[in-house]
């Protein structure tokens, strides 16, 4: 892992552990001193991934695990969502601010994901699944490199 600062979490996809990554990436972020108002937005975005992850990429199957790394590189935070599904093409998403999908319930986590971070790369993963990879500008690390 690049940096002094990381953490690498393998979880079951189920839905209920998404509260264990936002606990864990909540304190890193802060241990990091990413200030509030981007720690907001990185939660949030964070929460969208590992939710994809696990109900459009594993289908929901408890036996297959996202594995979630957060590492410094420079100047960004970066995250890495990784999940053991068949794969997926961002190319293939509908506009969700087109017309016809205005009032459709879901469709806007990538959407959310786009707005809040500054760079987002969606990759194959190696076996099978998505790699996506959220990068977020925050200032440099004001903690002890040893807390994190």
């Amino acid at each position: 892992m690049p940096g002094e600062h990381h953490f690498h979490l393998d979880v079951g996809s189920r839905f209920e552990n998404i509260e264990l990554v936002q606990v864990v990436l909540r304190d890193a972020l802060q241990r990091l001193g990413v200030a509030e108002d981007a720690r907001h937005w990185v939660d949030v975005a964070v929460r969208e991934a590992v939710a994809n992850a696990i109900k459009h990429g594993n289908a929901q199957d408890p036996g297959k695990q996202v594995h979630v790394d957060l590492f410094l590189e420079g100047e960004d935070v970066v995250i890495r969502i990784e999940d053991e599904g068949i794969g997926f093409d961002p190319e293939h998403l509908r506009n969700p601010l087109a017309p016809e999908n205005l009032l459709k319930p879901n469709g806007r986590g990538i959407f959310y994901m786009r707005s809040f971070m500054d760079h987002i790369e969606y990759n194959p993963r190696p076996g099978g699944g998505t790699i996506v990879t959220l990068r977020k500008k925050v200032a440099g690390p004001t903690a002890d490199p040893d807390s994190v």
